[in-house]
């Protein structure tokens, strides 16, 4: 019988012969997982995979090989020194127009619809300048409360004061770029006057309550690294969602 578990903890939980045929396994952390003599066919994981070890061989090296090797720019989201930054968010910058360009095609309706459940490209576009205020913006430049009224956290974040969270806003594209380009700005402004030394420092202690947690620090890497990322997976998303609402 089918059932749904959402907000459970069921870390160091057992399972023995157990059919999961057709389960689905959203937003959920499966570390230090042990799965013996089980059969798993026509499956598809798409996450953050580190340490995964198939018969013996860990296949998150191979994974990474070869998403490098399907995308040539991967592995410039992953810079090491200050020019190597820059040179990354010139290439993201030139990347996201790209993908701007091609949504800016479709019916202007389209950019709200969802594809499998996911953020439209208004909705992700309106994260994106999220990650970039809070990581940047508040991690790097101290602003204590950086939002936007349309900043767009995670879905599963639970409610922080001070940080908006509506996914249902409809802003026009050209608001949620007015948004993610100011967001952009900030990056830029940091990643232009970065120095090899100043990645090497650590962020000042958070000060007021939101996203991340008030008195953290993080290494400056680290904040930018976080933003990278972010660009470069949900660009891709993106370009996904955006060859099938072509097809609509």
């Amino acid at each position: 019988m089918a059932n749904e578990f959402v907000h459970m903890n069921l870390s160091g939980a057992r399972f023995s012969d157990v059919s999961l045929n057709g389960a689905t396994i959203e937003y959920s952390a499966l570390h230090r997982v042990v799965m013996r003599g089980v059969e798993i066919a026509d499956t598809t994981i798409d996450g953050e995979i580190q340490n995964l070890v198939i018969n013996g061989v860990d296949v998150a090296p191979l994974v990474e090989a070869e998403l490098d090797r399907r995308y040539p720019d991967r592995p410039k989201f992953r810079p090491a020194t200050a020019s190597g930054f820059r040179s990354a968010w010139d290439l993201n910058e030139r990347l996201w127009a790209a993908t701007v360009d091609r949504a800016r095609r479709l019916d202007p309706d389209l950019l709200h619809e969802s594809v499998n459940g996911e953020w439209s490209f208004i909705q992700t576009l309106r994260h994106l300048a999220f990650a970039s205020q809070s990581w940047v913006d508040r991690c790097l430049l101290g602003n204590p409360r950086p939002w936007h009224p349309l900043s767009l956290p995670w879905d599963q974040m639970e409610p922080r004061e001070g940080v908006p969270w509506d996914r249902d806003a409809r802003p026009s594209l050209d608001e949620a770029l007015a948004l993610r380009h100011d967001a952009m700005a900030l990056v830029r402004r940091v990643v232009d006057t970065l120095t090899d030394e100043r990645l090497d420092e650590q962020t000042a202690p958070l000060a007021g309550p939101g996203w991340p947690d008030e008195g953290a620090m993080f290494p400056v890497r680290e904040c930018l690294l976080i933003v990278l990322n972010e660009e470069w997976h949900h660009r891709l998303y993106a370009e996904r969602d955006l060859t099938a609402l072509e097809q609509r």
